[in-house]
């Protein structure tokens, strides 16, 4: 599929964009995420910082009327924001969370709310905080980042974890995926589902622990 303009909005271009050649990513995420906790100790939602490619960030922003060269500010990128936002819903967001062992149920969210974009250092960087559909304690909890399909690659910050109002005991985590084969795939590999999860091999994992 070619692309056209209305994939010029950041994550509809990355999901709209043309298909899966090879097993590698055509964009590159770097993510910084904070836990947020209640008064009352329980987990209510992930604030996610996600940090776009430079070369991207230039693409998404070609059509972007601004006031000033080389800057943007979030009112003018508050419609661009808006688009990725929605555009991510569909996919979960990317977003995975599972509370107790690996076998335990996927967490549910609620739509994505205080999302902006800011422009910095020659990248975007999109902010949003996505809550959980209901708020938990939990002794454990993990969280992966990572596009089903690998088409978009995410990476964690050198400090991708923060807790906000956690209980002090509260330790956090990190599991970085290891290197894999990039062998080449076709589409038709994709789309008949036998390699629809094939991202969840590079998947960025965060844990918390609370005794």
């Amino acid at each position: 599929m070619r692309l056209t303009a209305a994939c010029l909005a950041l994550i509809a271009a990355l999901l709209m964009a043309a298909p899966r050649a090879e097993a590698h990513p055509h964009v590159w995420v770097t993510s910084t995420s904070e836990l947020v906790y209640g008064g009352d100790g329980a987990i209510t939602g992930i604030r996610h910082a996600w940090k776009f490619d430079e070369m991207f960030s230039t693409y998404a922003l070609q059509d972007i009327q601004n006031k000033t060269k080389g800057v943007y500010t979030r009112e003018e990128l508050a419609p661009l924001a808006q688009v990725n936002v929605e555009s991510l819903e569909e996919y979960d967001v990317f977003t995975f969370a599972r509370a107790g062992d690996s076998h335990a149920p996927k967490q549910e969210f609620l739509e994505p709310v205080d999302y902006f974009l800011e422009f910095k250092e020659g990248s975007l960087i999109l902010h949003f905080t996505l809550p959980f559909k209901a708020p938990m304690k939990a002794k454990q909890l993990a969280i992966e980042i990572y596009d089903p399909t690998y088409f978009v690659g995410f990476d964690l910050a050198a400090d991708p974890i923060k807790l906000v109002g956690a209980p002090a005991d509260c330790k956090a985590g990190v599991q970085r995926p290891g290197k894999a084969t990039q062998a080449p795939l076709s589409e038709k590999s994709f789309e008949s589902g036998a390699n629809a999860n094939y991202g969840a091999m590079f998947s960025n994992r965060m844990t918390v622990d609370c005794p």
